[in-house]
């Protein structure tokens, strides 16, 4: 007889410890990179690295259908990526910009991956596991490329000040 609930499997399990490792790991690199110099290339370098991974979606196992991809990257580029926005701010400190870590951050960060487990255990009740993490990788991209276009706006903003006040 065993404890666990019928629905469990070790790769649910396998996929929350994946989860909570990953979202530990940002968390800290989040925290290391604040309060240091940033560069446009800083900014623009992880949307593009991550956009990489829509090459999932050449194994049919990880297909969804388009209105569930438009809505999860939605979902991401509004309600995930908005306190994001708000609590990275960037400052020119002399001729370098750098990003100021808000004390709120490290707490949006680890609201974010709660939802986030919350969310996917829920999902992968009516999808299968490749197609929860496909879908929660499209919104965790709508995340991303949305907090970073602001940071980028803001970035050009600063240097573009900065040109004006020579």
């Amino acid at each position: 007889m065993s404890f666990l609930p019928h629905s469990f499997s070790f790769g649910h399990l396998a996929s929350i410890i994946v989860t909570l490792m990953s979202g530990i790991a940002v968390t800290f690199l989040r925290l290391r990179a604040s309060n240091r110099p940033t560069t446009l290339r800083k900014i623009i370098i992880p949307p593009l690295g991550m956009s990489t991974g829509f090459l999932m979606f050449v194994v049919p196992i990880t297909h969804v259908p388009w209105l569930w991809g438009l809505t999860a990257f939605a979902a991401g580029a509004t309600i995930f990526a908005y306190p994001l926005i708000r609590t990275s701010k960037l400052e020119r400190i002399g001729t370098t910009i750098v990003l100021k870590r808000s004390k709120m951050f490290i707490f949006i960060l680890l609201g974010l991956l709660i939802v986030r487990l919350l969310a996917h255990d829920l999902v992968e009740q009516v999808i299968t596991i490749p197609q929860t993490g496909a879908l929660f990788f499209v919104l965790a991209f709508g995340m991303i490329l949305i907090w970073r276009l602001a940071m980028l706006r803001e970035f050009m903003r600063l240097n573009r000040d900065r040109k004006e006040y020579r």
